[in-house]
């Protein structure tokens, strides 16, 4: 299994086109084989930061992603709109549990 999570400041200046090639490279990863989970999602303290969650089954689902043209499409855009440096961490992992709970749940789980 293979996590990633990425980190990408965003110049604010920057218009909805980001936005809709991210939501574009979004709904076209999570169709491609191999992949777990493709999620986008803007930082709750710094709306200019997004940050990536891509789970695969493999290292070739993996690299298989980075070879999509939704992927060398919105690559080719960052130099346009990146203001900073991009954080990418990549973990490979035999063990992935995903564990679904009620906030109930979580708060009883405090006792």
């Amino acid at each position: 299994m293979i996590v990633v999570h990425t980190t990408i400041p965003l110049n604010p200046d920057c218009g909805d086109e980001v936005m809709n090639r991210i939501d574009d490279l979004v709904e076209r990863s999570r169709r491609e084989d191999g992949t777990v989970r493709y999620h986008a999602m803007r930082d709750l303290t710094d709306p200019n930061l997004i940050r990536f969650f891509e789970q695969y089954e493999d290292p070739e689902a993996a690299e298989a992603h980075t070879e999509s043209d939704e992927y060398r499409r919105f690559n080719e855009l960052l130099p346009e709109v990146v203001d900073g440096e991009i954080e990418t961490l990549q973990f490979e992992t035999a063990d992935v549990h995903a564990v679904e709970f009620t906030a109930s749940e979580a708060v009883e789980a405090l006792d």
